[in-house]
């Protein structure tokens, strides 16, 4: 169907740049959360040496320095002890051990991590302030020996950009990850301490533990409560003199520099990243649970209640009435535009249809093409043809109304074709006085393309479940346009179709709740409709479908606080659609993000395991979902391709439609070229033809509740 008349806006292009760029932002921040944080192409642990350090610097003292004469090595004086810590911050004992520091009047120097430098600036200007010296453990503790040349380089400058970004300051003390005396510097980290050595550091190694203190001493302590033991035995040792820093004990002022504005500056910006990098990891993993809650509850939901209802089918409750066969003349409405690829075909299932007593109005809402003139060389006398101004799906339906002859009015899309048997097992739920709408079963005609075979599973598993489950809830949020049975007062006591949403079947169905109606959905009842076969097409459908249930959420807000069976109604539909339509399509692409980023950064076993389970709960649901509608399990092959693009897809048309919305933005209706090919299939499709009485075959009468 085409557009309203009424003024319409062209959604801003600029919120698509705002995404784009927001997204954009988020995959840089965790990819560089990710590779300085979590080990890409440096080992945690340091590989067996292959080569021992030249001869020359094997002398056991624990300080290197690389120049063109070669490696000149130094130690602390006799009766001095250097105090070092390294390895991360501990939130408990890091502090303890200042405290421990101060208490005695003692400076250390603290090897730390740039991303520990990063995340608690604050601890590193406490450290400076109470007198300590800092030096460089690298970024992350990856092995340089190991590292390739860009990241051993980024392991150094990141870490002095942290520093700088902290506390303005820049330092020339290194000592390499997974080493301790000058010894361990050997196989490949030699060559990473020389090329350290040539960007102007002082490499320090520590001594030996059975190093007496009184010798002179470069300690080596963790950040734990051992390092905090270790460091009290040793500041009670009476055959040391003195306690200082590497600066100290070499007779320097400071191996620290003061860094000029703009490097602070770029530090504060590596900080900055650091955080968000964090904090999107923190959201990343909340958002993953509650998508796998959600995505979880929302199949066993669908398991459960899917059973439910077919166990409803099959029994008559207790003290339930036997309703009566509805054999009642039908006025079945059919707006068209530029439906002329499909019209004809469309209108001759109808007319085949068991339910012998028709009135067919096709009403052609201002087509450019065949459309009308196709329906009017149909000779039937049952059917009308009738002509208007294009004014949109609403304001055709609303003309057919008005031309209905009969009580029994049903809507159906010019690209639907209908079973035989499907009028007559639509209309009858009607015999319940209490239900004024009913929902068919709707297939999709063209799948024989791998985008038609997406959207059959997703008609299976996520269309007719969920109105089983709304059948059984009563809670039918929607009857869609390409099968539905009404009443014609229910339809004129709510005004008619309205043309206030871009989903009318969504906002007419949620008005019949709240007038007192029942809507109800009849899974025999099976029409063959013809799906987007672009993706241009199925974009532009899906956008409208879902920013017209917006749109119909927010008109029937109300229905939360209503009583009786409009206040259940909303409570429940309201709920469940924000959940699980919304919500849950939100947060699902970050089941992608982490797979991705743990297959990257964490451990792909586990990321392969989420991801895969994740998969598996969907291939059980969609497999008994085909089997409750009668379909092959062989489509099922498609599914795992389905996650990597049309799933993608679905969750933009939902982010796109909520920023519209936000937006304020009102959109048109998109027509859909149709091409016709949902009626070949319906030959191959298991037939529901019957012979002689048109009800002789309708499944068993179910009872309805009067509630």
């Amino acid at each position: 169907m085409s557009g309203h008349s009424a003024a319409v806006r062209r959604p801003p292009r600029g919120h698509w740049l705002v995404l784009l760029l927001v997204l954009l932002v988020v995959a840089v921040t965790l990819l560089f959360e990710g590779w300085t944080t979590h080990q890409v192409d440096a080992a945690r642990t340091k590989p067996p040496c292959t080569r021992p350090i030249p001869h020359a610097a094997d002398d056991g003292k624990p300080l290197l320095r690389f120049g063109p004469k070669g490696v000149a090595t130094a130690a602390m004086p006799p009766g001095t002890v250097a105090l070092t810590f390294d390895g991360g911050f501990d939130p408990v004992w890091t502090p303890r051990l200042l405290d421990l520091l101060h208490r005695h009047h003692v400076r250390a120097t603290f090897f730390v991590y740039g991303k520990d430098a990063a995340q608690h600036p604050k601890l590193i200007r406490r450290i400076l302030r109470e007198g300590h010296e800092i030096g460089s453990y690298t970024y992350s503790g990856g092995d340089l020996g190991v590292a390739s040349p860009l990241r051993a380089r980024l392991e150094l400058s990141l870490t002095q950009s942290a520093l700088a970004g902290a506390a303005g300051i820049n330092t020339t003390l290194l000592r390499l990850p997974h080493t301790t005396a000058a010894d361990t510097l050997c196989g490949a980290e030699w060559p990473a301490a020389k090329r350290a050595a040539a960007q102007g550091y002082l490499v320090v190694a520590s001594d030996h533990k059975d190093r007496k203190p009184w010798r002179g001493l470069v300690t080596q302590h963790s950040q734990t409560d051992l390092g905090y033991h270790e460091a009290e035995d040793l500041l009670g040792d009476r055959s040391v003199k003195r306690f200082t820093t590497i600066s100290g004990g070499l007779g320097r002022l400071s191996f620290l520099d003061e860094v000029p504005v703009t490097q602070e500056i770029k530090g504060e910006g590596l900080i900055l990243s650091q955080r968000l990098g964090h904090a999107f990891l923190t959201v990343m993993v909340w958002t993953l649970t509650l998508a796998g809650v959600l995505g979880v509850l929302r199949m066993l939901l669908f398991a459960v209640f899917a059973r439910l209802h077919v166990r409803r089918l099959h029994r008559y409750r207790p003290g339930a009435p036997r309703l009566r066969e509805v054999r009642d003349p039908v006025t079945v409405l059919v707006p068209a535009y530029n439906e002329e690829a499909g019209i004809a075909s469309t209108v001759y299932s109808l007319l085949a249809s068991t339910h012998p007593h028709l009135q067919i109005i096709v009403i052609d809402d201002g087509s450019t093409d065949a459309t009308a003139d196709i329906a009017e060389r149909i000779d039937d006398p049952r059917v009308t043809v009738i002509r208007q101004p294009n004014g949109g799906k609403p304001s055709a339906l609303n003309t057919g109304l008005a031309h209905a002859r009969y009580d029994i009015v049903v809507m159906v899309d010019a690209d639907t074709i209908f079973e035989p048997a499907a009028l007559a097992r639509l209309i009858q739920p009607l015999a319940h006085p209490a239900v004024g709408a009913v929902s068919g079963n709707t297939k999709v005609g063209n799948r024989r393309r791998l985008l038609g075979k997406w959207q059959h599973l997703e008609y299976v598993l996520g269309f007719n479940l969920d109105r089983r489950m709304f059948e059984v809830l009563e809670c039918m949020p929607t009857v869609p346009g390409a099968i539905g049975a009404f009443r014609r007062d229910a339809l004129m006591g709510v005004g008619g179709v309205s043309d206030q949403t871009l989903a009318e079947d969504t906002d007419l169905t949620m008005a019949l709740w709240r007038a007192g109606w029942r809507v109800v959905y009849e899974e025999s009842a099976v029409a063959w409709t013809e799906v987007p076969s672009t993706v241009r097409q199925l974009w532009r459908q899906r956008y409208r479908w879902c920013y017209g249930t917006l749109q119909s959420m927010w008109k029937h807000r109300h229905a939360v606080t209503e009583v009786g069976p409009a206040g259940r109604f909303g409570r429940r539909v309201l709920l469940y659609v924000t959940l699980f339509q919304i919500v849950l399509p939100l947060c699902a692409p970050v089941v992608d993000m982490f797979a991705l980023f743990g297959a990257l950064f964490r451990d792909p076993v586990e990321a392969a395991l989420v991801w895969f389970g994740f998969l598996a709960v969907q291939l059980v649901t969609a497999a008994y979902a085909l089997r409750l509608d009668r379909e092959r399990l062989r489509v099922l092959w498609v599914l795992p391709l389905q996650q990597f693009v049309y799933r993608q897809l679905m969750y933009l048309v939902v982010i796109h439609s909520v920023i519209t919305a936000l937006l304020g933005t009102r959109l048109k209706w998109h027509s859909m070229k149709r091409t016709g090919t949902a009626d070949p299939y319906l030959l191959a499709a298991p037939s529901a033809e019957t012979s002689g009485d048109p009800l002789e075959e309708l499944p068993p009468r179910r009872s309805l509740s009067s509630q």
